[in-house]
């Protein structure tokens, strides 16, 4: 199964490892180094070029980020 992450992007179900709310989380040092160093090492994708980052998906292979909310995906991936 896939999930649909926002934009054209989809990412394996199995891939995935977690959905970090930024609109709670943002923030946060731990949360701001984590960003910071996952675009240092080119791991970082976003969905859209514009609009606010609501939500960081997290898969073994790639970080993105994601406008759309982190209630919605988390509603997606129940319904996979």
């Amino acid at each position: 199964m896939y999930l649909h992450i926002g934009g054209d992007m989809v990412v394996p179900k199995r891939e995935l490892i977690a959905v970090i709310d930024l609109v709670a989380n943002e923030s946060a040092p731990a949360t701001k180094e984590f960003l910071e160093l996952a675009a240092s090492e080119g791991r970082l994708r976003s969905t859209k070029k514009t609009g606010e980052k609501k939500t960081c998906i997290i898969t073994e292979k790639e970080i993105y980020l994601s406008s759309i909310s982190a209630g919605t995906i988390t509603r997606r991936l129940r319904g996979c």
